[in-house]
C-alpha cells in the first residue's frame, strides 16, 4: 500500500468519501482507507445490530464490511456514494447472517419437534416492573423483539429511515428499489411494529400504548 507522508492523514480529512475511496481504488492508499472506516464505522455497526438484533453481532458484521470493501475497491464505481456502497454490502452480510439463523433455528425445530412461543408469550410483560429503568430497559427489548420480527424487506427501510436518518429517496438507491416501494414497506412495518406493540406497552401504567413510530432511542442492544 501506499504511504502517506507526515501530516498526510490529517489532509485526508478534508476531502470527500469519494475521493478517498478513489486512492483506494487506484492507489491502495491505506491512509485513506483509514478515513473512511473513521467516519463509518459506527454507522455501519448500527445497521448490522438493528438488523440482526445482537450489538456483538453487528460489530464483527461491521469489520467484515470493511474488510469486504477493501476486498472489492477495484470494482467501486466512481459515479456512486461511497455510503450507498457501504450500506448495500452490510446489508447483504446481515441478509446472509440472517439466512444461516433461520437454518440453526428450522435444524433445532426439527430435532425438538415441538413450535417456539407465540409473540405474545415472547413479548408479555412481567406483572411487576422495579423501577423506571429498568421498565424503559425492558420497553427498549419488546422494540427490539418486535424489530426482529418485521420481514427482512420492511426491517431494513424501517432501520435505514428511523435509524440511520437516509431520506426515502436515498433508501430506494441502497435497496435498488422505486421510491414508492420504500414508502409502501415503511407503512406496512409501521403498521405492523405498532400491532404487535400496542397491547403489550399499553399494560404499563405508565406510558400509553405505541401509537407512534418507534423512536430512536427505542432499541436497546
Amino acid at each position: 500500500m501506499k504511504l502517506t507522508p507526515p501530516g498526510g492523514l490529517s489532509l485526508l480529512f478534508g476531502i470527500t468519501d469519494e475521493q478517498a475511496m478513489w486512492r483506494v481504488a487506484t492507489e491502495d492508499d491505506e491512509a485513506a482507507f483509514a478515513r473512511l472506516m473513521h467516519r463509518w464505522e459506527t454507522p455501519i455497526q448500527r445497521l448490522c445490530a438493528h438488523m440482526t438484533g445482537d450489538r456483538q453481532h453487528g460489530e464483527d458484521l461491521a469489520q467484515e464490511t470493511f474488510a469486504r470493501a477493501f476486498d472489492r475497491r477495484k470494482s467501486f464505481e466512481c459515479q456512486g456514494k461511497v455510503s450507498t456502497w457501504l450500506w448495500r454490502i452490510a446489508l447483504n452480510l446481515c441478509y446472509d447472517e440472517l439466512r444461516r439463523r433461520r437454518r440453526r433455528q428450522e435444524t433445532s425445530l426439527e430435532d425438538a419437534g415441538e413450535e417456539t412461543g407465540s409473540l405474545g408469550e415472547t413479548l408479555a410483560a412481567p406483572e411487576k416492573v422495579p423501577d423506571a429503568s429498568l421498565l424503559e430497559k425492558e420497553r427498549g427489548e419488546l422494540v427490539r423483539q418486535a424489530l426482529m420480527r418485521l420481514p427482512e424487506t420492511q426491517r431494513a427501510v424501517l432501520v435505514l429511515r428511523h435509524y440511520q436518518d437516509l431520506k426515502f429517496r436515498e433508501i430506494a438507491v441502497v435497496l435498488e428499489i422505486p421510491e414508492g416501494t420504500v414508502k409502501s414497506r415503511m407503512a406496512e412495518a409501521l403498521t405492523v411494529m405498532n400491532g404487535m406493540l400496542r397491547k403489550t406497552l399499553a399494560r404499563t401504567p405508565t406510558q400509553p400504548a405505541a401509537a407512534e413510530p418507534p423512536s430512536k432511542e427505542s432499541i436497546v442492544l
